[in-house]
Formats: structure tokens, sequence, C-alpha cells
């Protein structure tokens, strides 16, 4: 078993709600504060800093983008954001009033795309703010998380219709049901073996689907831990987060799972990423950002 070191480093109050968090180009780790309306920024070893958006927007994933700046979903305001490494701030409009952008993610084509919970659709946003909206060939699905896969396409889950879909550049969707009923999927990661990653928050599970469709479900060993967001690092194995159990775990490609206690009780780690120091970090809801790492590795 891997032995690690966790590190919690404060962001901001513990009613701001750090979810999800990216590396930047920058060499900084780029956050959202759901709660609190902003972005955030941390160079490790740093003071963090925050930069002012809508307290009521609701930022919720953010990613690199194509253009060397960074990209948000405001779910509760409708839009997309882009905020460059100087903190220049724009904001845009998605066509469909009430359609909850969640995910978002770069594609290969060099546009961003992103998720519509609530108007089942998938959208796709140029760095000049061009938007086009793909609508899914279910309802209510809450299409979540998003990726790029290694295969061309757009892969991403569909957290109330037990499924994961795929959207080709143009437009075209394609769905793949999982064994599990009601396993609500959630995060989505692309492996470095042309395979898929993704968690069932609902199903204690965490789940590898193949380019061709091919699924398979790993249960964890705590079937109430609620995972939620995924990521991958460069040895090719998947970190998770489980927001209900305190922990974030790891799986290797052949299924093998392992856990790690957070220090804070009731932290509610949310997302995760590989940071700009090769460590794994995950935003905890409490106000923190932690800082996971190997026992022996560079601090």
């Amino acid at each position: 078993m891997t032995h690690v070191t966790v590190e919690e480093h404060t962001v901001a109050d513990r009613v701001a709600g750090p979810y999800a968090l990216t590396t930047g180009p920058d060499g900084a780790l780029w956050f959202t504060l759901v709660q609190s309306g902003r972005i955030g920024r941390l160079v490790p070893g740093e003071e963090p800093a925050s930069h002012r958006l809508d307290p009521d927007c609701g930022p919720t994933v953010i990613t690199p983008g194509p253009d060397g700046a960074l990209w948000f979903t405001e779910t509760a305001a409708d839009r997309i954001g882009r905020i460059t490494i100087d903190g220049d701030i724009d904001e845009f409009d998605v066509p469909t009033p009430g359609c909850g952008p969640f995910g978002i993610a770069a594609g290969p084509d060099g546009a961003l795309w992103f998720t519509e919970t609530a108007a089942d659709r998938i959208g796709r946003i140029t760095i000049d703010g061009d938007v086009t909206e793909f609508p899914l060939p279910v309802t209510g699905a809450f299409p979540s998380a998003i990726t790029a896969g290694g295969d061309g396409g757009m892969w991403f889950t569909l957290n109330q219709a037990t499924a994961i879909g795929r959207i080709d550049m143009n437009g075209a969707v394609t769905l793949h049901s999982l064994p599990t009923k009601e396993a609500a999927p959630v995060g989505i990661a692309a492996g470095r073996d042309g395979a898929l990653w993704f968690t069932e928050i609902a199903a204690g599970q965490i789940g590898r689907i193949t380019p061709d469709g091919q699924i398979t479900e790993f249960p964890l060993p705590d079937r109430a831990a609620r995972p939620h967001a995924v990521t991958v690092d460069e040895q090719g194995t998947a970190w998770f987060t489980e927001w209900g159990g305190n922990r974030v775990g790891t799986i290797t490609p052949d299924g093998s799972v392992t856990v790690h206690d957070l220090p804070t009780p009731r932290s509610e780690p949310h997302g995760i990423t590989v940071g700009p120091d090769g460590a794994l970090w995950t935003a905890l809801e409490i106000g923190a950002l932690a800082r996971i790492a190997p026992v022996g590795s560079a601090t």
C-alpha cells in the first residue's frame, strides 16, 4: 500500500465553498469558490488570491483553455466565464435560459465543451465566445462532468440517466448505459490507455469505459463513500474523491483500490487534479485545498 502525506492549505473561509480546481498554464492552481462567486489562485508555497464575480453566479468547474486562459462554468447564472492569468474576466451567456452549465473541458477542435445539466444539452463555445448547443436524445439526464477522450470525441456523464455519453465534433451523440441501475455517475477523466474512468456517486463504485463502450465497474471498500471527482496522474493511476467518506482514493488499471483518510473530519472533498508540483490536490468545501503526495516525494 502506498502511504501519503496530506497537507491542508486554507484558501477561503469555511462558507466560500472551494469546489473544483485545475492547474493553469502559469504554474498555479486555479479553483472555484462556488458559494462566494469568486475564482481563486494558489501558487504552492505562496498566499492565495481570488478574483470577484457576481456573488450569486455559482462558479463550479474550471479548466485550462487552448488560449492560455482559464474557462469556467457559472451554473446559477447560465454563463461561461473566462479569466486570464492576469485576472481579466469575460463572461458569455448561454442561449438556453435555466440550462445550468456545469462541466467544461477543452476539446480537440480548439473550442471548449460544456454540459447543460438542466437542459439535456451539450454546449460548445469558441475562444471568441460563440456558443452552439447540441440536444441529447434523452430527457432529465442531468449531464454532468465532461472530458476529452483520446479518440477525438468528448465524453460525459449522465447523472440521472445512469449512462456515459460521447459527442463527436459534429454533434453526433452515442450513449452507453451502465450495468448498475441508479449509479448516478458524476466525474469522468481520460486514462493513459485510451479508456476513461468515472465515478458512480450513488453506487459507491468507480467505472471504466473503453472507446468501444466496454464498461467495467469496481466496488469501493465503503459503498457509502459517494465518489465524486476523478483525475489521472502521469503513471495512469486514477485518483478520486470520496465526498461522503472524507477520503481520497486511487485505482490502478487492473482495479486495485487504495483509500486515504483526510485529516479534517467532514471536509467534503470535491474536485481533484494533478498540481503544478506533481502532487495531487483536492478542493475541500471547508475552505481549503489539500495536497496529497506519496511519502518521500518533494514538498
